[in-house]
């Protein structure tokens, strides 16, 4: 699962460079992340702008990693694509996890505020 990860403005940033995020590599991503999110960074924003299909399983992967992150470190998303956006918004999810247009969008928003 190839995904790295970046501090900007107080945020840990991880960049999802998957073109899938599906049954087949659910399981890696959460291990992966799981890793990377060991770095203290009180924001947590998931760069899905590479990603061009999400099924029922890598939504759940997503359900799991905010889970994991606990109420004090929130899991934000930027940079969906039409069909990753439509499953989220189907499923209402994007009713509990923040969605930006982009990472820039997510990280300035973070500045705003901090």
């Amino acid at each position: 699962m190839n995904l790295y990860a970046e501090i900007i403005n107080d945020a840990l940033v991880i960049h999802l460079a998957e073109d899938r995020l599906d049954a087949a590599g659910a399981i890696r991503f959460k291990d992966r992340m799981r890793e990377l999110t060991e770095q203290p960074a009180p924001h947590v924003v998931l760069d899905l702008s590479q990603v061009a299909f999400l099924d029922s399983s890598g939504l759940g992967a997503l359900v799991s990693v905010m889970k994991e992150l606990g109420p004090r470190r929130r899991l934000e998303l930027a940079g969906l694509r039409p069909h990753v956006e439509k499953v989220l918004h189907l499923t209402r999810m994007n009713t509990v996890i923040r969605i930006h247009p982009d990472v820039d969008h997510a990280v300035g928003r973070l500045r705003d505020v901090g």
